[in-house]
């Protein structure tokens, strides 16, 4: 049975994820993509990220998570991205980026998911950012990697 608490804790909840999400979407736009929220890409089976987006050739899924301290990513919602990215993008992998974001208060961390990891079913079951740990992936220049 669920009470007005829990949904008015379920609406901020839900609003927190809104938020990271739009809040990435603007800064990815300031960087020069093209970036878009994906408006249904709630706890559901379908391959879809948190948010697209585009500059060059390069495409990034990303699976947004708001947090204080840490956040976790469980292997289903990286395995998504992965989906999302081999069935719909056509184009080369290396050109394709699974990105795990973390935003942490006022920091973002940045973590690219490898598709060696995935092809060969060794996605972790979590990949845990704390809010000391660096990421892998700078958005200024990822897309320079491969010219």
């Amino acid at each position: 049975m669920t009470t007005e608490i829990d949904r008015i804790k379920l609406r901020r909840w839900r609003k927190r994820g809104f938020y990271s999400e739009t809040v990435l979407v603007k800064l990815l736009q300031k960087k020069g993509y093209n970036a878009v929220r994906v408006p249904v890409s709630n706890p559901s089976l379908n391959p879809l990220p948190d948010v697209m987006a585009r500059k060059g050739k390069h495409m990034y899924a990303f699976e947004v998570k708001n947090a204080s301290y840490y956040a976790y990513f469980p292997r289903v919602q990286i395995d998504k991205l992965f989906r999302f990215l081999n069935e719909l993008i056509p184009s080369d992998n290396q050109n394709k980026h699974a990105v795990i974001a973390a935003h942490l208060g006022k920091r973002w961390i940045f973590k690219e998911i490898t598709w060696a990891d995935w092809e060969k079913n060794k996605l972790p079951d979590k990949v845990r950012i704390l809010k000391r740990d660096r990421g892998n992936l700078n958005i200024d220049t990822s897309y320079q990697q491969n010219p």
